[in-house]
């Protein structure tokens, strides 16, 4: 196994560990507000609870790098190999998703105490000189970790909602419409262009490589996302009711599920109220902010309405690589969408407020070749049945996200942070 050399080693170490333990306390920081019982709830079968994915960023370290990389690691349980492992079928086995609910055992307290386990053990290993490859995994699982804290106050907002007493994370005064430019449409160029990432320039997630020419025709991106109050006009305009927009899995996925507004819309006394992570508010307050828990059927069949459609992953990246990561992200403190900014020569709202469904299927690149090993499962099997969200959301950490990142649900999919943004030719 190559290792660098001891003065770099001991520079590249020291940059890990500070990242390392900024990461790790945001998790424990996103769980602060919660109780004990709050921590147990999987609401939904997308979620998990949150002491699964405290536990389970843990055991990402200690099955990675630590069993191979840390001479004379001791496990901290020898169970949670199996018992906190998410989808390695190459690994371990481990629980079906439904179960995880029921792990009233081990407790919270010994998930912190297996998190601090870990966590020592990693500094012990960057004390020394590390091997390259056991940086690179360090690095990886601190992105994995990245994505869980997402995950986590996405399914705390689930947890939350479902509660019949509709709790709030945290309380924030409501916005207003007021300030919401018009909707506008900006053409860009075509031709042979190039997207994904290089290996070689920072981290990337095995399915953003390689780099690669796509040809693009001219193309128009709209200046900012779909607002709630647009929204409720394709609603009003009997929207969830009329076959013609939808493709046809949308339109069974409406009627089989009762679909009749996003996730999180409820109408009381003839008024949409939206539910959110700082507490439930009308529509008439959060109306000029962009709407989000909508699938992409729902993304789509909006996008058919309104007569235009959804950007390809290309055209999105294509824009998105011109404009700055920065936006409405997790370290902002928002936790919803906010009413976009002015956009001039470059859209607005590219990276935060909400993943952007775009029209294009999760395959692999051209070139595309998994990791090795149980880690080669990470994205590359996923690639069936789901469409590509770019963006990043208003939960997403500011580092984690980039032009090049590649989200992915199934088209269904409502419990995420996904919104829309109109394209056209």
């Amino acid at each position: 196994m190559d290792c660098l050399g001891s003065a770099e080693a001991t520079g590249v170490a020291s940059d890990v560990r500070a990242r390392y333990r900024l990461v790790r306390r945001r998790s424990l920081e996103i769980c602060e507000p919660l109780s004990a019982e709050d921590m147990m709830v999987q609401s939904c079968a997308e979620a998990s609870p949150a002491k699964w994915h405290l536990a389970h960023t843990a055991w990402f370290f200690e099955s990675f790098v630590l069993r191979e990389f840390l001479e004379g690691y001791q496990e901290f349980d020898a169970e949670f190999a199996w018992l906190f492992n998410s989808y390695y079928q190459s690994f371990a086995e481990f629980p079906e998703k439904r179960l995880r609910a029921s792990f009233s055992r081990p407790s919270a307290g010994e998930i912190l105490r297996y998190r601090t386990h870990v966590d020592d053990s990693v500094d012990q290993l960057l004390m020394g000189e590390a091997p390259a490859e056991a940086l690179r995994r360090i690095e990886l699982g601190l992105n994995h970790e990245e994505q869980h804290q997402e995950l986590l106050l996405t399914d705390i907002k689930h947890a939350l909602y479902t509660n019949p007493l509709q709790p709030a994370y945290r309380e924030m005064e409501a916005g207003s419409e007021a300030g919401v430019e018009p909707l506008r449409f900006l053409e860009f160029d075509g031709g042979l262009l190039e997207i994904g990432r290089d290996a070689e320039v920072g981290f990337s997630f095995d399915n953003e490589r390689p780099r690669h020419r796509v040809w693009l025709e001219r193309f128009k991106l709209a200046t900012r996302l779909i607002t709630c109050l647009e929204y409720a006009e394709f609603i009003e305009d009997d929207g969830y009711v009329r076959p013609e927009h939808w493709l046809s899995a949308g339109w069974d996925a409406v009627k089989a599920q009762g679909w009749e507004a996003p996730l999180y819309w409820r109408k009381i006394d003839g008024e949409w109220w939206i539910g959110g992570l700082r507490g439930k508010h009308r529509l008439s307050e959060v109306a000029g902010t962009a709407v989000t828990h909508v699938s992409y059927f729902e993304a789509e069949a909006y996008a058919r309405w309104a007569g235009k459609r959804l950007a390809t992953e290309a055209e999105w990246e294509t824009v998105a690589a011109l404009v700055p990561v920065e936006g409405n992200l997790l370290e902002s403190g928002r936790l919803e969408p906010v009413i976009a900014g002015p956009a001039k020569d470059l859209p607005s709202q590219m990276f935060g407020d909400c993943w952007e469904w775009t029209g294009s299927a999760y395959l692999g690149y051209p070139g595309f070749a998994p990791l090795t090993g149980a880690l080669g499962e990470y994205n590359g099997k996923f690639m069936s049945g789901q469409m590509v969200l770019r963006g990043g959301s208003c939960v997403t950490p500011t580092g984690h996200i980039r032009a090049s990142y590649r989200n992915f649900f199934p088209p269904e999919t409502r419990w995420q942070f996904s919104g829309i943004r109109l394209a056209g030719s």
